[in-house]
């Protein structure tokens, strides 16, 4: 069994068990969240798509972590004026494990 949830911006396909990086979300380690925006359930040959959600459907999950992702750098060059702008940015994520899929 497993569904297909949006959080963040951003659509995951998650079953239980499943350990996934999120956007940070504000809970803190150790508590329990859940995500009503369930946009698919398929359980064996049975699916279950949303328009453009499924009702009365909730995935939880239980926060294991926050962290930063590995820093990505940004570059600025205007050619032939020997001019370069070098960043970093690293995005804040939260490590959680799916726990329950419900219908």
């Amino acid at each position: 069994m497993y569904a297909v949830i949006k959080t963040g911006g951003k659509q995951y396909r998650v079953k239980e068990g499943d350990i996934i990086k999120l956007e940070l979300l504000p809970a803190d380690v150790g508590n329990e969240v859940s995500f009503s925006e369930v946009m698919m359930i398929a359980d064996g040959d049975k699916f279950t798509c949303g328009a453009p959600l499924v009702k009365n459907a909730v995935v939880k999950a239980e926060v294991m972590a926050h962290g930063r992702h590995k820093k990505i750098k940004i570059i600025k060059f205007r050619r032939r004026k020997h001019h370069m702008k070098q960043m970093g940015h690293r995005q804040h994520y939260t490590q959680v494990k799916i726990t329950a899929i419900s219908k």
